[in-house]
């Protein structure tokens, strides 16, 4: 299996209800435009062992189909503002490739089983400045599935992860998160009581 992809992933998630406006972005610092919504449809798969090795480490592995960055991903835990995501391609069937096992291997060596289905329907936007894309918003509409004891759960949430040509500096981060929550507050949305969609699927 070839090398797996790495992206620094800093984001910020909100709460908002299913007839909720989109934010307008026309006072986010370093943003000039904001493309055309993209439909993507993801179903995703969330491994842990039987006494959640992984939660506890703060790391989350998946297998998600759809979308450009389609494949298994390993979660590690959150530094500071960010969190290492690592990604390989699907490959075949639905077991754990080895590549992905060795790194899981760092937190626990123990089986892993999958916990929860997320099914999002999630439209993406792209902020973009004048050296490229400072950032990504998207809306997801979601419907989790605890696989272990049953019983679903549906919600609607945006994220906002920052992009290539967002701000390199500490404070440039800073007021560009700050505007942004300025206007998801305005539009009706609120920040997110729960740190991940696998967390609130297990009702976490």
């Amino acid at each position: 299996m070839t090398e797996p992809s790495r992206t620094l992933e800093v984001e910020r998630k909100y709460d908002v209800d299913g007839d909720t406006p989109l934010p307008a972005w026309d006072a986010i610092p370093g943003v000039d435009a904001v493309t055309e919504g993209e439909a993507r449809a993801l179903d995703a798969r969330y491994f842990d062992t039987a006494d959640g090795d992984l939660a506890r480490a703060g790391v989350a592995l998946r297998r998600r189909t759809g979308g450009p960055d389609e494949g298994w991903h390993v979660k590690g835990p959150r530094n500071r503002d960010g969190r290492l995501e690592l990604g390989w391609p699907l490959g075949e069937g639905e077991e754990v490739p080895a590549a992905v096992a060795e790194i899981v291997a760092q937190w626990t060596t123990h089986p892993v089983f999958p916990l929860a289905r997320i099914e999002n329907a999630r439209t993406a936007y792209l902020l973009t400045g004048p050296s490229g894309v400072v950032a990504e918003f998207v809306d997801d509409r979601v419907r989790g599935t605890d696989l272990r004891r049953g019983g679903q759960r549906e919600w609607r949430e945006w994220e906002m992860e920052l992009g290539p040509a967002a701000p390199a500096d500490e404070a440039g981060r800073d007021a560009f998160f700050e505007a942004v929550e300025q206007a998801v507050v305005a539009a009706g949305g609120r920040e997110s009581p729960s740190g991940s969609k696998l967390g609130r699927a297990l009702g976490f």
